[in-house]
């Protein structure tokens, strides 16, 4: 498969090597690590190319380990792909299929009991577990992390936290009401409620070392699970003051991302100095696409974000190191994902799995140092119940589907990354080999266990207040200011002919360059390659 033309130069190497024959030798239950950013672009971290946000510690792992350029979730937003994550399995068949309501009366809103996550798996074969940062999970006490199997927790119970300490005015997590009001609640330390005195994500790097620091002498499992840089947009003037040439939402993020990148240098220097780096494996990965209209996120050329079933819904920058076991700065291309994160642990440590609950992740390790050359799963799959669509990927080849309307759409992510060329006429063949396989996956799911945090009044009043918002903004929205990318007061090619490409592949469109460089010619009044506001809005009102 080809590499993406924005990955850097230091990681465009050929094809992923073979390591021999012979079976590494593997460290007795290794440590696991697991660093995940919320809502994090696809083209946001610097082993994915970015320019303008430096994360010179999260990319650390790639270097040192495997870049896997296909990496995906097991779905599109926050609550249902950390349900797949930390069970191992699609949260389709357990019925976890929307974002939980905050509800800590309910004790159905989250996790269903049966299914196992990494503490209780791992509790098994002598594993010290703990989260810190965002859970998701389930508010009721049964569902508190040290009630599935945990023997830590430091951070939050639902999909998202105020950063600022001084923002946090309910002390008890268990009196909050709602979604909005969880968001300002006091940070949990186990079962007891403490008020942060840093910025959030400083609190969670924090926590995340002394994690560490306490169970050196164990083999243990440390889930960071950032709510960064997920909205609200905050940050300190520390981090806003490293982007000055950034604005807007934009630097803000920019500023959350920083924030994360130092947090992963502190875990992995922890680690360095407590001589455990080659006895932990340590995965990085964002639990979904980026908003990009939301938190100024992106996704570079995939097209779509958060919560589409495009590749830019679920698709996510995906890293694992292993010193010693995995080769360093090395490229994996086919298609891998974060259900196999718990796979690759149970196998190595020896946990047990309940037989009527089997994972649907693989250990990647053989397949990563190049003693499996098969591709690590048939398919890659996404059902997304209340829009009614489904995904499959298998080798370069997506379906889209949906259950009833449009007719299945196809598409050959070797030569169209950003999805704009439905092929599915072309090849009949091959939608009818993806749509058997849809039809096996699908007969194995179940619908939705509860209503999600969409059907709250809450929700969907600001669903109504944002449709109101956006017709009577239509009208009022800033071409020139949208098209500067860089906010310098003019539009060069560069930036016309990127705005030009990502407009069409959020909308599916056609992207025809030729075209489009034409049109900015004739815009370019005087030929200096660059258009200033007069010059856009003379030629418009022409």
């Amino acid at each position: 498969m080809r590499k993406f033309g924005f990955v850097c130069a230091w990681l465009t190497i050929g094809a992923m090597p073979v390591f021999g024959a012979e079976k590494p030798n593997l460290p007795d239950k290794p440590n696991l690590v697991v660093i995940m950013c919320d809502d994090l672009g696809y083209a946001d971290v610097g082993f994915n190319g970015c320019r303008d946000i430096p994360t010179p510690n999260i990319d650390r792992i790639a270097e040192s380990g495997v870049r896997c350029t296909s990496g995906y979730t097991a779905y599109s937003v926050c609550g249902p792909s950390r349900a797949g994550f930390i069970t191992g399995r699609y949260g389709q068949r357990f019925g976890f299929e929307r974002n939980p309501q905050y509800r800590t009366q309910d004790p159905n809103m989250g996790l269903p009991k049966e299914e196992k996550t990494f503490g209780e798996v791992l509790k098994q074969v002598g594993y010290k577990s703990g989260v810190v940062g965002k859970w998701h999970q389930g508010a009721h006490p049964s569902n508190h992390p040290l009630n599935r199997g945990f023997d830590f927790f430091y951070g939050h119970l639902g999909g998202g936290h105020q950063y600022f300490p001084e923002e946090l005015k309910i002390k008890d997590s268990y009196v909050a009401t709602n979604e909005s009001e969880s968001y300002r609640t006091w940070i949990m330390r186990n079962h007891e409620a403490v008020p942060p005195r840093k910025y959030l994500t400083e609190e969670f790097s924090d926590a995340a070392v002394e994690f560490v620091e306490v169970h050196k002498n164990d083999p243990f499992f440390l889930f960071l699970s950032y709510n960064a840089p997920h909205g609200p947009l905050q940050a300190t003037e520390k981090y806003l003051s490293r982007f000055p040439k950034l604005e807007g939402k934009r630097q803000t993020y920019a500023a959350m991302v920083s924030c994360v990148d130092d947090g992963v240098g502190q875990l992995l220097s922890k680690l360095d100095e407590l001589n455990l780096t080659e006895e932990t494996l340590v995965f990085f990965l964002s639990d979904n696409g980026g908003p990009e209209s939301k938190n100024g996120s992106d996704n570079g050329h995939l097209r779509g974000g958060k919560g589409d079933s495009w590749e830019g819904g679920f698709r996510v920058p995906f890293a694992v190191q292993w010193k010693g076991t995995l080769p360093s700065g090395a490229v994996y291309d086919l298609p891998v994902s974060s259900l196999d994160i718990m796979g690759t642990i149970v196998d190595l440590a020896g946990a047990p799995v309940d037989p009527r609950r089997p994972l649907d992740g693989v250990n990647l390790i053989p397949y990563l140092t190049g003693q499996n050359n098969d591709a690590p799963h048939e398919a890659i799959y996404l059902r997304k119940f209340d829009s009614q669509k489904y995904t499959v990927r298998r080798g370069d080849y997506k379906l889209h589907s949906e259950w009833r309307g449009d007719n299945p759409q196809l598409y050959n992510l070797e030569e169209d990354i950003g999805e704009q060329n439905n092929i599915a006429s072309l090849h009949p063949e091959k939608i009818q080999q993806l749509e058997k396989l849809r039809r096996q996956w699908d007969s194995e799911l179940i619908e939705p266990r509860f209503l999600g945090l969409i059907h709250t009044p809450e929700w969907q009043a600001k669903l109504k207040r944002q449709r109101a918002a956006k017709e009577k903004g239509a009208s009022e929205w800033d071409w020139f200011k949208s098209l500067d990318k860089n906010k310098d007061g003019e539009v060069t090619k560069d930036e016309w002919l990127s705005w030009h490409k990502g407009s069409a592949a959020r909308k599916g469109e056609l992207y025809r360059e030729e075209v489009t460089r034409k049109y900015f010619a004739q815009l370019d009044g005087n030929s200096d390659e660059i258009i200033t506001r007069d010059e856009l809005e003379t030629r418009e009102k022409k």
